[in-house]
């Protein structure tokens, strides 16, 4: 051994190995961050055309104009509502679903047909997802053109989301919880309750982050179930149409004229500030349940 050279020196082959490790890893970061690159463009072009047009008077007062001027508080306050009503409805049957396929379907035929069916759900346009709403919710189910049609047609265009995520978070739930369960003389459905779904809001909540940001700017879905060009009073119950800032969005950058150029962008900064807002919300919570688990 040659003096100061210590017994685990790396050899060549090793060198050339870290080396490679090193580059490699720099190449994914580089790649990385060139994903931030349009983001910000996008957020730094919204924010220097739109934050002039942007104030309180701006954010709850009604449209003027066809929308060229005035506020944006019937559109914020339905696109809520449209999103509220979308996870109320997704929500509980995605979660449902996934833990059908997840804790009790066998590897069937009928299983592999429903896995089948939410690939290709997940797969569909949404011009598609606004015609059947317009066929199973307004016609077929009565909704009539309303919040809850499409809330609905938005539902069952986000509900793949919410099945995938359910699922792979009941799946990173260890088997040694239920077995521990079943040896205590629990029940299947006990031990799901108690034990798995607790241990998966965290996952869950990831597919309701998910919805939200794609419920938030859908416009062909909501256009021919519920949106409206103008309305100047607040929804009152799910069977209003209502006003949608993704809609709004469309008719302020291509159907009304004289509008000033700061108030699209003013209004697609707001759309993304309510989405920046709501994933908060939901990562925060997400954060404090992954904060209690004990493995």
């Amino acid at each position: 051994m040659n003096p100061g050279e210590t017994p685990f020196h790396a050899t060549p082959l090793e060198q050339r190995r870290q080396l490679v490790q090193r580059l490699v890893r720099m190449l994914l970061l580089c790649v990385t961050l060139l994903l931030l690159v349009p983001v910000l463009g996008i957020l730094g072009v919204l924010v220097f055309e739109g934050a002039p047009a942007l104030s309180w008077s701006f954010l709850f007062d009604k449209p003027q104009r066809l929308g060229a001027a005035g506020g944006i508080w019937p559109a914020l306050v339905g696109t809520i509502w449209l999103t509220a009503t979308a996870l109320a409805v997704a929500l509980p049957l995605g979660v449902a679903a996934a833990i059908y396929l997840s804790e009790y379907a066998r590897d069937n035929r009928l299983t592999r047909l429903i896995n089948l069916a939410i690939v290709n759900l997940a797969g569909v346009p949404s011009i598609v997802h606004a015609l059947f709403g317009v066929g199973a919710f307004v016609h077929f189910l009565h909704f009539g053109e309303s919040i809850l049609a499409a809330g609905c047609t938005l539902a069952v265009m986000t509900m793949p989301v919410v099945i995938v995520a359910t699922r792979e978070s009941l799946k990173a739930v260890p088997k040694a919880f239920r077995e521990a369960c079943w040896n205590m003389g629990a029940t299947r459905w006990q031990t799901i309750w108690r034990i798995v779904l607790p241990n998966s809001v965290s996952g869950i909540l990831t597919g309701v982050i998910l919805v939200v940001c794609r419920a938030v700017g859908e416009t062909a879905p909501i256009m021919f179930t519920g949106a409206v060009f103008l309305r100047l009073v607040t929804p009152e119950t799910v069977f209003d149409r209502t006003m949608a800032l993704s809609f709004h969005l469309y008719t302020v950058s291509t159907q009304v004229t004289d509008v000033p150029r700061a108030v699209p962008f003013a209004v697609a900064l707001t759309l993304i500030l309510v989405v920046l807002a709501m994933n908060s919300i939901a990562i925060w919570f997400r954060m404090r349940l992954r904060g209690r688990k004990k493995w």
